[in-house]
């Protein structure tokens, strides 16, 4: 196992898969949370998260002082039950948030994040669309086609 590398963005686990959750300060990561924990997420960590190689997947964890809050915004800092909390989690996707100002692609080529220097399937959406949690479902558990269609044809 490597030694952690701190991050800043905000991880939950969907099932057993981990989504990393990235952008600036205050583009809406802890709301995404917080509404992707509402429909059975769990969280690893708000912003900020280590993450480390175990020689098979990039882990997610939370550092211990941050384990098990979440900044909610009109709210302040909550502490969340056992049962919504996860302690680490695979990284499966990467959700690189948008600027409220800015459309997601539509057919955006399939990309990935390097993160210590191995693969991490990346997205980019907007952080408080409401359809932007079941996409995230969505990028988890259904496999991408091969893009063969004109967005005409579609």
């Amino acid at each position: 196992m490597t030694a952690p590398t701190l991050m800043h963005g905000t991880c939950l686990t969907i099932d057993t898969k981990g989504v990393l959750l990235t952008g600036p300060s205050g583009i809406g990561k802890s709301d995404l949370a917080l509404r992707l924990i509402r429909q059975g997420a769990r969280l690893v960590a708000d912003d900020q998260v280590h993450v480390l190689w175990d020689c098979e997947h990039v882990i997610a964890r939370p550092p211990e002082t941050l384990r098990g809050l979440l900044e909610i915004y009109g709210i302040g800092i909550v502490r969340l039950p056992e049962d919504k909390l996860c302690a680490q989690a695979p990284l499966s996707l990467v959700v690189d948030l948008l600027p409220h100002d800015t459309a997601p692609e539509r057919m955006p080529e399939p990309d990935n994040m390097m993160l210590l220097d191995h693969p991490v399937r990346r997205i980019r959406l907007g952080a408080l669309h409401p359809s932007t949690p079941a996409k995230i479902f969505t990028a988890l558990c259904c496999p991408l086609v091969e893009q063969t269609l004109s967005p005409a044809s579609t």
